[in-house]
């Protein structure tokens, strides 16, 4: 019997509230399955499991607040046991109290305490989309009111609008959107943290961007608006390449030492409407073309500010990136994310003057790049030397 667990959504989280379980005992469950979504300072994640078999028993009822590692299901992965041993819901019993357990920076704890199975809420399952679900916690709809645009098919985001629009109809209690207070209580802590425990030091360089400006414009201005580029997914793709050829900032400093991610996931810095920061990753990004990451940052972007994101992209980015250039800074030296290593700053493209090796001068869009990183597991010269390698990866974006 495999036991399905409270994942760790980020170093400073200490428990969630389990909101909607998306699955019930019987179903069959695949690896990558969306079984439950959870709340937590950052909004309601989708937790996926990874893991196949039937889900056996709830252990935890919606609205409970658990530690991070607290067993919340229990999945039956072999064939004969799946087919005997399907426990009922019984009738709902008081809702367990969980203790909040301490900040994990290692694999999370094991309960010792043993678990009663308890029943999910009487409210019932409705197909929805994870945009639907978002709007409707946020407006206080009840969405088993929702007619779906398609006969049969889920409740879309539209369907919830104009569900909405039509006026007030019974709602089950939700919760409210993002506590903006717990947020800024939840990055102080990681950030102070990181200050406390992580030896940073930190460079910057100056990069040219006259040849990604040039291929980005040349690229671009045959495509509809929709369909274009922006600079920041250059610069994700060269840090993804960059990190390839200089793995000690690709991973997670914990109590044993250095641990190397199993990937290139990139964390792009994503503020949130209303105040607040978040860094889901984007996986894999070193093997994305730059149409694909285009896409993926765009959805990111979307599903943050709908407060819609899934367990794995908020449990594995392993390094962050943060381009505050449309603000106008010229640059920007980040504070390290723990468990990660490092983390990528890049300022506001500007014109500057620019010597060139030939002795000629010419005036460039330029930008300043900056990394931070952790002294335990690397030094200023490999540092240098990443950076570097960012930069001239810059100046082939053809090659990206």
């Amino acid at each position: 019997m495999y036991e399905f667990r409270m994942p760790s959504l980020g170093a400073d989280m200490e428990a969630g509230t389990l909101a909607e379980w998306l699955k019930k005992p019987g179903d069959a469950v695949a690896r990558g399955d969306i079984v439950a979504v959870v709340e937590t300072e950052k909004g309601a994640i989708e937790i996926e499991i990874f893991a196949a078999g039937v889900l056996n028993q709830w252990l935890v009822q919606e609205g409970a607040t658990v530690p991070v590692g607290m067993p919340l299901a229990l999945i039956a992965t072999d064939k004969e046991e799946a087919a005997t041993s399907i426990t009922a819901p019984a009738p709902a019993p008081e809702p367990a109290v969980a203790a909040v357990a301490a900040v994990q920076t290692g694999p999370p704890p094991v309960a010792q305490a043993p678990l009663t199975p308890i029943a999910r809420s009487a409210q019932a399952r409705v197909k929805a989309s994870p945009a639907a679900r978002a709007y409707a916690r946020e407006h206080g709809i009840d969405l088993a009111a929702i007619t779906p645009g398609k006969p049969g098919g889920a409740i879309l985001r539209a369907d919830a609008v104009r569900g909405a629009a039509a006026g007030p109809a019974p709602a089950r209690k939700t919760k409210p959107g993002l506590d903006f207070d717990k947020m800024r209580h939840a990055i102080a802590a990681a950030m102070a943290r990181s200050k406390r425990e992580i030896p940073h030091y930190y460079l910057s360089t100056q990069i040219n961007l006259r040849c990604a400006t040039e291929w980005l414009a040349g690229t671009n201005r045959s495509r509809k608006p929709e369909k274009r580029l922006l600079m920041n997914v250059l610069l994700l793709k060269a840090v993804a390449q960059a990190v390839k050829a200089y793995p000690r900032f690709n991973g997670f400093y914990l109590k044993d030492g250095f641990m190397q991610a199993q990937g290139v996931h990139i964390g792009p810095a994503i503020a949130i409407r209303g105040g607040g920061l978040i860094a889901p990753a984007i996986h894999d990004c070193d093997q994305k073309s730059l149409d694909e990451i285009m896409i993926a940052l765009r959805d990111l972007v979307a599903r943050v500010r709908a407060g819609s994101l899934r367990s794995s992209e908020m449990s594995d980015p392993a390094i962050t990136v943060t381009a505050l250039g449309e603000r106008g800074v010229d640059g920007v030296f980040g504070v390290i994310f723990p468990p990660q290593v490092a983390i990528v700053g890049f300022g506001a493209p500007h014109l500057a003057p620019v010597a060139h090796a030939d002795g000629g001068l010419a005036v460039e869009p330029v930008m300043l790049a900056s990394l931070a990183a952790d002294h335990r597991v690397t030094d200023g010269h490999l540092g240098a030397r990443f950076l570097s390698e960012i930069a001239a990866l810059l100046q082939e974006p053809e090659k990206l």
